[in-house]
């Protein structure tokens, strides 16, 4: 069996939702984890509860009182739900002091705070104007097994509150409906987390631009001599334009992914129209997917401006190639004609060459004709004339190969 076989099969069960029963409040909180604050939270949870949980492990859950607190941990933040089961005396009470000790301290990585108050038949007022919403916004999920409402508004306490109707929704099925509307909230202010970063980065894009227009006209208009200053900044361009894609492209993945999940659960919501008001998901998907659209687009406008100056730079890196090759075809020219020039007075001085050998051969064999006929020999020029010519033939030729093949070596 595989090692991690195990580990892998329970990721099937790693994150089990809570159930629980109308009346019900739940209380969510989300918090970034930076400089391990969530390994710190949990520990203090833990300590302080003595809970029967390992810090260590990705979820756990323990009772607070009536209530159960659990906690999960994401890639990039923490989350706290607290069910507390049963009716309240007062609409909407306040954050309970596990969680807003925790919120106080951790304040600043706080992303989503949401409180929904989940109703029987039996317990609600029958009126949603009686629970403070201003211009809610609503839905029925699952052919009308259950009902939510929100207006989507923060109160004073910074605590997003949620309306669940329950009618007909077993316990299960209710913590399923109840965690997907956690987590449409939480995956949305996640993702909207590169809002921000997409605006902020919106004047440095038109930087890159205007510098890269500037870049394109110069190359259009530079001569060889100045294309090496000229690549020299598309160059420091295209690190810049790197350094930037390196510094935002996990965030701008982040808010790809969590956007999905955020769609696919408000799907499984299973929604349909509850009286004139606007559905809870369709609220949400048409106001959430302006800021995912803007957030894709200045991803790919960054992309498109590190593409534009890559090619530029290829560009101008290909003129300066065929300038060398044409340089380089220059001097492989005059290389040629000069070996061709090289070749013709070396042949022109190995023909001197043979002429004054030849000079000089048959001018030794006329003083040894002369040396021979003063010391009495009786040789007629034309037989001396006759049996010098063959042999000077013969040196004149074993000269001339040993020319021919000095050269060819």
């Amino acid at each position: 069996m595989h090692l991690q076989r195990n580990a892998l099969h329970n990721e099937l069960h790693a994150r089990p939702s809570t159930y629980f029963d109308a009346p019900a409040q739940v209380f969510h909180l989300a918090f970034l984890d930076e400089h391990d604050a969530a390994g710190a939270i949990i520990r203090t949870l833990c300590k302080r509860h003595i809970a029967l949980a390992d810090p260590g492990e990705p979820q756990g859950e323990f009772p607070v009182g009536s209530a159960r607190l659990k906690w999960e941990r994401h890639t990039e933040f923490l989350t706290l739900t607290l069910v507390m089961p049963g009716a309240q005396p007062v609409p909407w009470p306040a954050l309970p002091p596990v969680l807003a000790e925790i919120a106080e301290t951790y304040s600043t990585l706080l992303i989503n705070a949401d409180q929904i108050q989940v109703e029987s038949e039996d317990t609600w007022s029958g009126n949603i104007d009686t629970y403070g919403f201003h211009d809610p916004v609503g839905s029925n999920l699952d052919d009308g097994k259950a009902t939510v409402w929100s207006d989507l508004r923060l109160n004073g306490n910074g605590l997003n509150h949620i309306l669940v109707l329950n009618r007909q929704f077993d316990s299960r099925r209710l913590g399923r409906v109840v965690r997907r509307l956690l987590e449409i909230e939480t995956y949305r202010l996640v993702a909207s987390l590169t809002l921000p970063v997409a605006r902020a980065l919106s004047g440095e894009l038109r930087h890159y631009e205007n510098e890269l227009v500037e870049l394109s006209d110069a190359n259009a208009t530079t001569d060889s001599h100045d294309a090496k200053a000229l690549l020299e900044r598309i160059t420091q361009l295209s690190a810049r334009v790197t350094q930037t894609r390196a510094r935002t492209r996990l965030r701008f993945s982040a808010t790809e992914a969590y956007s999905q999940l955020v769609f696919e659960r408000i799907d499984d919501l299973h929604e349909s129209r509850t009286g004139d008001c606007q559905q809870l998901g369709t609220f949400i998907a048409q106001r959430f997917r302006p800021t995912v659209r803007y957030c894709a687009s200045t991803d790919q406008r960054l992309a498109r401006i590190g593409d534009a100056v890559a090619q530029l730079g290829n560009l101008l890196q290909a003129r300066i190639q065929v300038e060398m090759e044409a340089q380089n075809s220059q001097i492989l020219h005059s290389l040629s004609t000069r070996a061709d020039t090289q070749i013709k007075i070396q042949k022109a001085v190995e023909g001197l060459s043979i002429i004054a050998i030849s000079y000089y051969l048959f001018n030794l064999f006329k003083l040894l004709y002369e040396s021979l006929v003063t010391l009495g020999t009786s040789i007629t020029p034309r037989t001396a004339l006759l049996a010098g010519a063959p042999i000077a033939l013969i040196m004149i030729g074993a000269i001339l190969h040993q020319i021919h093949n000095t050269r060819r070596h």
